[in-house]
C-alpha cells in the first residue's frame, strides 16, 4: 500500500477490524519510512451495477454521486456526514440485493427519497423538487400537501 504522506510502498498493518456489517475490513497501517499512520478499507468487489438513465445512457453506479445529491439536499440541515454515509450504504446494498445488473435511475431516485423522507423532511422536499422536475408551484404544492397528510 502506498503511503499517502511520503509515497513509500512498504508498510505494516498494526490493526485490523471488521465493520459492523462485516463486508468491509478497516486496517490501520504504519509507513516503514516516515512512520506515519493511515487507514485503509478493504471491500469485496462485486459485479458493477449499471444505472440506466432516462435518456437511454448507461453508466456504472457511483456511490459518490448519491452522496453528492444527499449533501446538496441536506445542506444547512442538522444531518451528520455519518447519517449520509449510512444512507448511501443502504442504497448500495438495496441495489445489490436486487440481483440485477441493470437498474433504472428512477429506482435510485426513489430509494434516496424514501431514506430522506425518514431522515429530514426539508431535505426530502429539496431533493424531490429537483428529482421530480416540478414544472410549476402547483406541482410543488401538491407534493407538500401529500407530505403534510402523511404526518
Amino acid at each position: 500500500m502506498k503511503c499517502p504522506f511520503c509515497g513509500h510502498i512498504e508498510d505494516k498493518v498494526i490493526d485490523s477490524r471488521s465493520s459492523s456489517d462485516e463486508n468491509i475490513i478497516r486496517r490501520r497501517r504504519e509507513c516503514l519510512k516516515c512512520l506515519r499512520r493511515f487507514t485503509t478499507y478493504e471491500k469485496t468487489e462485486l459485479t458493477p451495477i449499471i444505472i440506466m438513465k432516462k435518456d437511454g445512457r448507461r453508466e456504472e453506479f457511483c456511490r459518490e454521486k448519491v452522496l453528492n445529491g444527499l449533501r446538496k439536499a441536506c445542506q444547512k440541515r442538522q444531518v451528520s456526514t455519518e447519517q449520509l454515509e449510512e444512507i448511501a450504504d443502504k442504497i448500495e446494498k438495496d441495489l445489490e440485493k436486487r440481483n440485477q445488473q441493470e437498474v433504472p435511475s428512477k429506482i435510485v431516485g426513489e430509494l434516496i427519497m424514501r431514506y430522506l423522507h425518514k431522515l429530514d423532511q426539508v431535505a426530502y422536499v429539496r431533493f424531490a423538487s429537483v428529482y421530480k422536475e416540478f414544472k410549476d408551484i402547483e406541482e410543488f404544492k401538491e407534493a407538500l400537501d401529500k407530505l403534510l397528510k402523511r404526518r
